[in-house]
């Protein structure tokens, strides 16, 4: 069992096995690998409830019974990655490491992720151990072979991780956490190209605990979270390293229940990555592992352990992680820490907010009306044409075109348009020439049109416009339907939902900063709702997330956590249902970070079976001027490829190039 620091708790799912035998031990699985096959339950069995310290001896007893290595007996008598796992469980900690290490810079092409992983996340005594165990097991310097293999800033970090000098004082200096702020500042934001020294120095060698100071300041500082600025100012597997550094020092749990998901997500297990933590983690953090992953998720790391992979490997992954969190209740420490560190981050950051779209710089609107109605005039319709220029001009530059169309040639450019272009294209072309608000007021009406109503885009639009944009939605509405939005709310919807619904429509949420005595008595509402009382608790809520300021929520969710050790999303899930569920989790969701509610969004239309193509196409058109570009960034941080990759694979033709185009970049 991993050693503990003094004063904490053991995290891991293995644990000694009582009355331990080691000779008893060997003699069982030589038994399981006699004769023709091998009884690999009684194998998967016996290893995953040893462990590793127990492991090492009955390795040492096997060979002295019988005269043989049991990792060779192994690897022989069992096959792919079950013989993997189990071989990676039957090495030391430190020879683990060291041979997936070996592994990773083995061969043509190097495997960076596995570097990064390993390097980023290891204790000061883990890098020693590890370093020893290389030169043990390979009578070569790693250190060396790291240099050999990699290049630029990205081996000089990983050579100072590779040092294991990391401080580990916990008294901190307040003069120099603010020393190491404005040096990281004046490195990346305020210089012409970067300091790469100073970022390598900081990250490297500065203890947690210090580092944890420096990145809260640099957000009060700066305005934006570290995380930002490594991304805009370092590139490449650099960049990925140092981002590594960094989540593993806010949380390395919370950094492999990350990496944990992204190896089974989508089509396909990165097996080696699954099995590569699994094993190192499981005596050492895997419960917390687990919690934040049921918090992150919204599923458990078992359940998805279960539902990806198969036989004896996934009996084998399932003993490692110990137990189902899928009736989880309240959070572990470490997950109720990163759930309030997540709204501290939300509350503090000043994030700006970019689109892809911008005005297109010496517009001129009679050369592109000429150039509209030339594409659409005669037989065909030269599409490439009408994609360049509506998705390189701005909303106000589009509306100036239209004018002029009507001016130059007696003819409503959207009724050409409508009658050229057909499909897909058609709604995304048609949509980006409507003004916004009108554009959101006519999918308020569609989706309430006709039999059944699409709430979940009443939800989205309703839920995450702001007060100008609401107001902007209902004169619109006004103007192109002669009713009230109100009133077809109110004639379409019913109950909680309803009211909910004509709150949000109002356009009347406070929009100032946040009182701090008003917080906690806004938390104190919420949390006190007695059990049981499910309506009190959804009218509750409706009053605080439909009026409050998103300022003033951040600092009500993040007192909440204290309050009750709950994620406010996970207690709205856990305590409602049905639309009024939906609703409250997509304004805390649009609190937390709206970029990110989009990017969830966009990925949902496009992962599976065929392609919601309305949703993506209301997504694209409604955020391409005001946050497309921080959507991206959130969209690649959370399913590990850009958005223009998984527009590429989901869609074709015009339709593909026009979402490209205003998706901007390739990321």
């Amino acid at each position: 069992m991993a050693k503990l620091a003094q004063g904490t708790r053991y995290r891991g799912s293995i644990h000694d096995f009582p009355d331990f035998d080691p000779s008893q031990d060997a003699e069982t699985l030589y038994n399981a690998m006699k004769g023709f096959g091998s009884d690999k339950e009684a194998i998967l069995e016996l290893i995953t409830s040893r462990s590793n310290r127990q492991r090492q001896e009955i390795c040492q007893n096997y060979k002295s019974l019988y005269g043989k290595d049991l990792i060779a007996d192994l690897k022989y008598e069992l096959t792919g990655k079950f013989e993997r796992l189990i071989v990676g469980l039957m090495r030391p900690p430190a020879y683990s490491d060291a041979k997936e290490i070996k592994d990773a810079i083995s061969g043509i092409g190097t495997d960076e992720k596995c570097l990064i992983e390993i390097l980023a996340s290891r204790t000061n005594e883990q890098i020693h151990q590890l370093v020893a165990a290389y030169k043990d097991a390979y009578e070569r310097d790693l250190e060396a072979d790291v240099i050999g293999d990699t290049s630029g800033h990205f081996q000089k970090m990983l050579v100072v991780l590779l040092q294991g000098t990391r401080e580990e004082d916990d008294v901190v200096s307040e003069d120099l956490v603010q020393q190491d702020v404005q040096d990281l500042y004046e490195a990346g934001e305020l210089k012409w190209g970067t300091d790469e020294a100073q970022f390598i120095y900081i990250l490297g060698n500065r203890s947690k605990q210090h580092l944890r100071l420096v990145f809260d300041e640099y957000l009060k500082t700066t305005g934006k979270p570290i995380e930002a600025s490594i991304r805009g100012e370092l590139s490449g597997d650099f960049e990925k390293l140092m981002l590594a550094v960094v989540k593993c020092v806010r949380s390395t749990p919370e950094y492999f229940a990350e990496r944990l998901f992204k190896a089974m997500k989508g089509l396909g297990t990165r097996d080696n990555t699954l099995i590569r933590i699994m094993v190192s983690r499981s005596e050492l953090d895997i419960l917390d592992i687990r919690e934040i992953f049921r918090t992150k998720y919204e599923k458990s790391l078992y359940s998805m352990i279960k539902n990806d992979t198969s036989g004896e490997y996934k009996k084998t992954l399932l003993k490692l992680c110990g137990g189902d969190d899928d009736a989880a209740g309240k959070f572990f420490p470490e997950a109720a820490q990163v759930a309030y560190q997540m709204w501290e981050l939300s509350a503090v950051a000043r994030v700006e907010v970019k689109g892809t779209v911008h005005p297109a710089g010496d517009f001129n609107p009679d050369t592109d009306a000429k150039a509209l109605r030339k594409a659409m005039k005669g037989l065909g319709t030269d599409e490439d044409t009408i994609i360049d220029i509506i998705t390189h001009r701005s909303n106000a530059q589009r509306q100036q075109i239209r004018q002029t169309f009507k001016s130059h040639f007696g003819r409503d450019l959207m009724a050409d348009l409508k009658s050229e272009l057909s499909g897909d294209l058609a709604r995304l072309i048609l949509g980006l020439m409507m003004p916004p608000a009108h554009y959101d007021a006519k999918q308020l009406k569609k989706a309430m049109e006709g039999a059944g109503t699409d709430e979940k885009v009443l939800i989205e639009i309703l839920a995450t416009r702001t007060n100008a944009e609401i107001r902007a939605i209902n004169e619109a509405y006004k103007e192109d339907y002669h009713k009230s939005l109100e009133d077809d709310l109110s004639s379409d919807t019913s109950g909680l939902f309803k009211r909910i619904l004509i709150s949000l429509a109002t356009g009347n949420r406070e929009e100032g900063g946040e009182d701090r005595d008003r917080v906690r008595e806004d938390a104190q509402e919420i949390a006190d709702t007695p059990s049981g009382d499910k309506s009190s608790l959804e009218t509750r809520f409706m009053m605080i997330l439909c009026t409050r300021s998103y300022q003033h929520l951040r600092r009500v969710f993040q007192e909440f956590v204290k309050m009750t050790n709950y994620d406010v999303e996970h207690t709205i899930k856990k305590g409602m249902s049905g639309d009024v569920r939906d609703v409250f989790v997509a304004i805390v969701q649009s609190v937390k970070n709206k970029p990110l509610f989009f990017a969830d969004k966009l990925y949902k239309s496009m992962k599976g079976a065929g392609t919601e193509e309305k949703t993506l196409t209301r997504v694209m058109v409604s955020r391409s001027e005001i946050d497309l570009l921080n959507i991206r960034r959130e969209f690649i941080e959370k399913y590990d490829k850009s958005l223009h990759q998984a527009i590429e694979g989901d869609t074709s033709g015009h339709f593909l190039k026009a979402l490209l185009a205003l998706c901007g970049g390739k990321d």
